[in-house]
Parts: C-alpha cells; sequence; structure tokens
C-alpha cells in the first residue's frame, strides 16, 4: 500500500509504519464520535445496548475478518485454509495459550478500572491513568530492550501531562456520582491501587502481545484469531459477570441498531489497525496516535456534535500532545565519547 502511495506521490516519503498510525488516528477518532453518537442518539424510552455484549461481538467480528483474509491468501482452496489454521492454532498449543496472557490482562484491566472508578473522584482517575504512556514505555525498554534517550522520555512526560490536560474538566467532580466528601481514605487507597495496577496491566499486556507478532513468523491475521478466540471466551465470562440481569431481562441483543452495528464494526477494524501498528511501529508510537486522535475526535465533535466545550486546559494539552508528538520523531544526537589523544 505504502508503494503505492510512493509512485502516486513520489515526493511524500511514507512507510507503512507512518500509514497504520495514521489510519488508526482516524479509526480511533471515528469511533470515539460514533459510539458518543449511538449513547445519545435514541429515543426515549429505548433500552441502551450493553457495552460487554458489543465488545464480544467486535471480537466475533474481528475473528471473521480474519479467516476471510486467510481464506482469500489460500485463494479459497478450504484444504489449504484448514492445513494453515491446524498448523500454527492446534499443533502450536504453547504458541497459542500464548495469547490468553494479553486476552485475559485485558479483561482485568477493565475490571480494575471499574474498581478505580468506584473509589476514585474523575480528576484523580484521569491524571493517574496516564501513567500507562510511561508504563509502556518502561516495559518497551525491559522487555523489547529498546533504547529511549533523554529526549524521547522528556516527549513521553510532556505527552502524559498534555492527554491529561485535554481529558480535564474542572466540574468533572461535580458530575461524577463520586466525590472527593464521599470517598474514605481506604476506598481511595484501593482505587489508586487498582488504576495502578491497570496502568501496569496495559502497558505489559501491549509490549507482551508486541513481542510475540514480532517474534513469529505466523501473519498478525493468524495471531488475531488466536487473540480473538480468548477475547470471546472472556468476554463472555465478563458479560455474564457484571450484565448477566440485563441480559436474563431484556436479551443479549437488546438497544442494538444500525448505529450499534457500525460501532461494533469500527471496533472490529480497530483491533486489525492495532495490531498492525504493534507489528510494524510499537506500543509508544501506538500510544501518540491514540492520544492525537483524542484531540482530533473532541474537535470534530465541538464543531459538529456540540456535546464537548473545550477549555483552556485543553488547548493547553493540545499543545501539549502535539509538541510531544514532534520532540519524540526528533532524531537523537550520538554524543561521542573523547578518544584518547596520540602523542606526536
Amino acid at each position: 500500500m505504502a508503494d503505492k502511495i510512493r509512485q502516486v506521490c513520489p515526493r511524500i516519503s511514507l512507510s507503512l509504519k507512518h500509514v497504520c498510525l495514521g489510519v488508526l488516528v482516524l479509526q480511533t477518532s471515528s469511533l470515539v464520535l460514533t459510539m458518543r453518537y449511538s449513547r445519545t442518539a435514541r429515543e426515549e424510552g429505548d433500552p441502551m445496548y450493553i457495552a460487554s455484549t458489543a465488545v464480544v461481538f467486535a471480537e466475533i467480528f474481528k475473528i471473521l475478518a480474519c479467516v476471510m483474509i486467510i481464506l482469500h491468501g489460500s485463494k479459497y482452496r478450504w484444504s489449504v485454509f484448514v492445513g494453515q489454521l491446524r498448523d500454527e492454532i492446534l499443533n502450536k498449543p504453547w504458541e497459542t495459550l500464548k495469547l490468553a496472557v494479553p486476552s485475559g490482562l485485558y479483561t482485568i484491566q477493565n475490571n480494575l478500572l471499574y474498581v478505580a472508578l468506584s473509589n476514585l473522584d474523575a480528576a484523580t482517575y484521569q491524571v493517574t491513568y496516564q501513567l500507562k504512556i510511561l508504563t509502556t514505555a518502561l516495559f518497551s525498554v525491559c522487555m523489547l530492550h529498546k533504547k529511549l534517550g533523554i529526549l524521547k522520555w522528556i516527549s513521553l512526560l510532556i505527552l502524559m501531562i498534555g492527554v491529561t490536560l485535554v481529558q480535564w474538566h474542572p466540574d468533572a467532580d461535580k458530575e461524577s456520582s463520586v466525590s472527593k466528601s464521599e470517598l474514605s481514605v481506604s476506598g481511595q487507597f484501593v482505587g489508586l491501587v487498582a488504576v495502578l495496577m491497570a496502568c501496569c496491566s496495559s502497558g505489559f499486556a501491549g509490549v507482551y502481545f508486541e513481542k510475540i507478532l514480532k517474534g513469529t513468523k505466523a501473519s498478525i491475521w493468524m495471531r488475531n484469531i488466536q487473540l480473538g478466540s480468548f477475547g470471546v471466551i472472556f468476554g463472555l465470562i465478563a458479560v455474564f459477570v457484571n450484565d448477566g440481569n440485563a441480559v436474563e431481562s431484556q436479551g443479549f441483543l437488546q438497544g442494538y441498531n444500525r448505529v450499534t452495528w457500525i460501532v461494533i464494526s469500527l471496533q472490529a477494524f480497530g483491533g486489525l489497525v492495532v495490531a498492525a501498528v504493534v507489528k510494524y511501529a510499537d506500543n509508544i508510537l501506538k500510544g501518540f496516535a491514540t492520544s492525537v486522535s483524542i484531540v482530533v475526535s473532541s474537535l470534530v465533535s465541538f464543531y459538529f456534535l456540540g456535546d464537548f466545550k473545550p477549555t483552556n486546559f485543553f488547548f493547553l494539552g493540545t499543545c501539549g500532545v502535539l509538541t510531544a508528538t514532534f520532540l519524540y520523531g526528533l532524531p537523537e544526537k550520538k554524543v561521542s565519547l573523547p578518544t584518547t589523544l596520540k602523542p606526536v
């Protein structure tokens, strides 16, 4: 794809990494806006769709898309297709089980965030959860031996502060169901531990998945089938643990409409894009792309949906995100060590 872009626009130097990052920004922004619309554009009295069931369908859609891609690659020969699945999934059970780790961690992360939101005020939660940017970088250094210079660490700190300011709302605590006056010291400690564990879980799961993708000969489509299969299992467990009563009373598909299926399709597509970004770029750049998409979706929401009012914190945070992105893209200057002078 990138080669075709170079042929059409020879002056533009694009790589598959940049294309994937650009698509991720567009996909994430579109998903946020569509999800907001799906939550507001419904008639009074209609039930709201259950988010956990939508996650399950997104995993199923992702698996089906990967199956079609692999089937197309095998030129629709069923024996070749089945042979590939058998060789990569059934005949390599250990490799398949490795994908249960990030899938399970993502499920644990979602539950930890629920605990954190129940025990922390909105402002503390927003600030603390941005530590996942640094935990991802730390795990990249430890597990992938990625080298980050001082400039890149500074840009990551600026990015963390910038994203925090972009999402900062002065009236968040007033609108939140959890206020500081209602929280006990022990409850706040539990919430803080939960959000810190979620940050570590997010960083480790992302870098672990990156290590698997980059250290294997299997295609990202095959890996997504494995990851999605465990995602469906853990997702169904989450549905019946957290929303079992609602599903039993009104059904698994309650509140679903055309917009809901669009949201699910965007989520499934996003899973494939994230895998491509992790494969051809890394989790740190994924964090930058996600941060930029937050700014983009907020601006589009302000101009078209009218459900977002930018503050001075937002504009200051936007400058921080853009500055951090620019600084991270700068090449690190190599400092040469002084050599011993030879006598004349």
